[in-house]
């Protein structure tokens, strides 16, 4: 009845209000799922459909759910344990699964507007080193920008005038494949643990009750922790990219700063200015919170994890890179549709998604607009979508 009480909420569209603050991630997350379980006993307030902040009470009662009355073990049942850092670490991989596909296609973009190479994103090259993550990555820019003939007329020039293209470039599938492989043991924890049993005490298989630590938040703050900060190098190089595009000793014969009016415009240099902000506070979100601890309960709970801690800052980091991709991907787009030449399939497919709601180059004009609906793209998946649709599934 507990179960599903709570998947009758959930499907009545009740989302009980959590505070932000109140998780030291020692009896796992007490705090926050104590206001979880105080809304199915139709105490405290919840959101309805729509954003409202309503008692849980009416809530409960407007979808005709009976309100919870606990037995025997069930109220410690729902408040011991790292459900809820847990629930922020799945949701945040399945965000960042997407983030990396948009990271391999900004790269691709990236290297068709600035008339780099894609020789060094070669299988057998990726292969001397054999991260699965860094071979995914160098795969899907292959595929995204395979066929263009913007750079197919730029290679002779390429080969005559730059010996190579830089790190941000140039090195993309060992750091998009890095975040990968953290992605990847991540996940891992986060399987594992969705088959824990992390209350306390615990009524063990032969039926004794027994008291026991596996409420500690430590395996899922380490690994939240662990995101934050590939998050914030992958959101660093993104912008280093963009970078490139708005300086003309390096962005190949564009217009400083991609503007229309060079000297009067100021294309998109203040974009990256955006991007910019947003990269140095993720750096400082990449401070990890499990380092920390603040004994509490009269020193019973003398180490604890601050695992809800290491939550809050990746939701907010994974915001920023999504953010950082959009740009760095709207950037790219302006820069590809002012060279001569047909791009690519997978990076015209993202061209044209984006030209249904975005303008493409011209004179100067309000960028907040065209960068929040390119982050709305990013955030959906619609331009993954569109190169999936245009060159075949991407990996990872």
């Amino acid at each position: 009845v507990v179960a599903e009480t709570y998947a009758a909420a959930l499907n009545a569209g009740i989302t009980p209000v959590v505070r932000e603050f109140g998780s030291l991630g020692c009896s796992g997350d007490l705090a926050p799922l104590a206001h979880c379980a105080l809304a199915l006993l139709g105490e405290g307030e919840v959101r309805v459909k729509g954003g409202e902040i309503v008692p849980a009470a009416d809530a409960l009662a407007q979808a005709g759910i009976e309100p919870l009355v606990l037995r025997e073990k069930e109220g410690l049942a729902l408040i011991n344990g790292t459900d809820g850092m847990l629930g922020q670490l799945c949701l945040a991989i399945t965000d960042l699964r997407a983030a990396a596909k948009a990271a391999d296609i900004a790269t691709a973009m990236t290297v068709e507007g600035l008339l780099g190479t894609l020789v060094v994103f070669a299988d057998d090259l990726q292969q001397l080193r054999p991260h699965p993550g860094q071979a995914d990555a160098a795969a899907n820019i292959l595929q995204v920008a395979e066929g263009s003939q913007i750079l197919e007329a730029a290679l002779e020039e390429f080969k005559k005038n730059q010996v190579q293209d830089a790190y941000s470039v140039r090195c993309a599938p060992q750091v998009a494949g890095g975040f990968r492989d953290t992605l990847a043991h991540t996940t891992q924890v986060a399987e594992r643990e969705l088959a824990a049993a992390v209350d306390n005490p615990v009524v063990a298989k032969d039926g004794r009750v027994v008291s026991n630590g596996n409420f500690h938040g430590a395996p899922v703050a380490y690994a939240l922790d662990f995101l934050a900060i590939v998050t914030a190098d992958l959101a660093s190089i993104s912008e280093r990219r963009t970078d490139r595009f708005l300086d003309p000793a390096r962005n190949r014969g564009l217009n400083a700063f991609l503007a229309d009016d060079p000297g009067v415009d100021s294309g998109h240099m203040i974009a990256q200015y955006a991007q910019a902000g947003i990269v140095s506070e993720m750096k400082r979100l990449a401070n990890p919170s499990s380092a920390d601890s603040i004994p509490s309960s009269a020193m019973q709970e003398d180490h604890v994890s601050m695992g809800w801690s290491a939550a809050r800052k990746l939701r907010k980091a994974v915001d920023g890179l999504q953010r950082v991709l959009a740009v760095e991907i709207l950037t790219a787009a302006r820069a590809i549709d002012m060279r001569e030449g047909t791009p690519a399939k997978g990076t015209g497919a993202v061209i044209e998604k984006l030209r249904e709601t975005v303008e493409g180059p011209g004179v100067d004009r309000y960028l907040s607009p065209e960068i929040e609906e390119t982050v709305r793209l990013v955030k959906e998946g619609a331009l993954i979508d569109a190169v999936e649709d245009a060159t075949g599934k991407l990996r990872g």
